[in-house]
């Protein structure tokens, strides 16, 4: 059954973020979260203890950094996948970055950093978050990314090109269609472990003039070339057994967006010629991905993806922000320390 006031739930919450009153983001928690909501975000932050860390460990922080914090949203979708339903907003933060956030240094200037989070509802409380931030995304804006340079074009991805990504009203045979499409194209994805580039059908599935926004340590890729040379290539040839976690994911449609959420979604071994500069380990790890596809004439047009490298990182031994942190005694003159 739909709940079907859970995405105005969720975008009255992205209005009280739009001008960041902590205390009403606190009293809406009190409010609309479940005590027991789990509460999952990006590396370095990971399961929360309980909702209210999210307002104090997580937002204050950053709102110190960034007085004049504000959220905005470009995609905001709801839908129903394996019994649970969520709702799937998407856009960036931004402000000017005045004071170090994760020891990331400021810059004075307007910052950006995108945000994929999932919210899922029961009984019009929110009972789990799943969320990705590009925090590598504000690491390169202050010069501080400490890892090997993205095979994509680097920027802020833009908000969907149709301008109907706050999706309104409701229609169900568009939703089935949208969700139908993109389900084949990844069914069609893992035909390519038995069947290589041809069985995969990219063409019948993306648009000639498709976006794959990635996140930042990858990039952007145009068409379906740019995404073959960019992301798709040195995936498969890193991670050629890489796989869909069991159980685990849940993919939902609303009018022609389609969202995925899964923490982790995905499982495969480090291996072939090495992902992002690290060398093969033949070690197991998961990916957490979070997922937005717009779909246009029975193509899928636009695509933005996040995903927690932070913490892809972590799993092979390499603390990102440690090296940051090594990077910045250079900045600083603080060699002692």
């Amino acid at each position: 059954m739909l709940e079907l006031g859970a995405k105005e739930l969720i975008q009255s919450l992205d209005k009280l973020m739009y001008d960041f009153d902590l205390e009403k983001i606190s009293g809406f928690i009190d409010h609309n979260f479940a005590p027991n909501a789990k509460i999952q975000l990006a590396h370095p932050f990971e399961t929360l203890s309980n909702p209210q860390a999210l307002a104090y460990e997580v937002y204050q922080p950053l709102l110190e950094a960034v007085p004049d914090l504000e959220k905005r949203t470009y995609i905001s979708m709801a839908g129903e996948a394996r019994g649970a339903y969520w709702v799937g907003v998407a856009g960036y933060y931004t402000g000017s970055f005045l004071e170090p956030w994760l020891d990331i240094p400021p810059t004075g200037h307007q910052m950006s950093m995108r945000f994929h989070e999932f919210y899922r509802v029961e009984d019009n409380k929110v009972v789990e978050v799943q969320a990705l931030w590009d925090i590598p995304q504000l690491m390169m804006q202050a010069g501080v990314w400490p890892m090997v340079p993205s095979l994509g074009w680097e920027w802020n991805p833009p908000a969907p090109a149709s301008n109907d990504g706050l999706v309104a009203g409701t229609d169900i045979a568009q939703a089935q269609a949208s969700l139908n499409l993109v389900g084949d194209m990844l069914t069609g994805l893992s035909k390519h472990a038995t069947g290589g580039v041809e069985a995969m059908e990219l063409e019948k599935y993306w648009h000639e003039k498709c976006s794959w926004y990635g996140p930042s340590g990858i990039g952007t890729a145009r068409g379906i070339q740019g995404f073959r040379n960019w992301h798709q290539i040195p995936f498969l040839n890193a991670l050629p057994n890489r796989r869909t976690k069991e159980g685990m994911g849940y993919l939902f449609a609303d009018k022609n967006y389609v969202g995925f959420t899964a923490w982790p979604g995905m499982e495969m071994t480090v291996s072939g010629s090495g992902w992002l500069g690290i060398a093969p380990s033949n070690k197991e790890i998961t990916m957490r991905s979070l997922d937005f596809w717009r779909c246009e004439n029975g193509k899928i047009r636009e695509n933005w993806v996040l995903v927690d490298l932070l913490h892809v990182y972590d799993q092979l031994g390499v603390d990102v922000l440690g090296r940051m942190r090594e990077l910045n005694k250079a900045r600083y003159r603080q060699f002692d320390r």
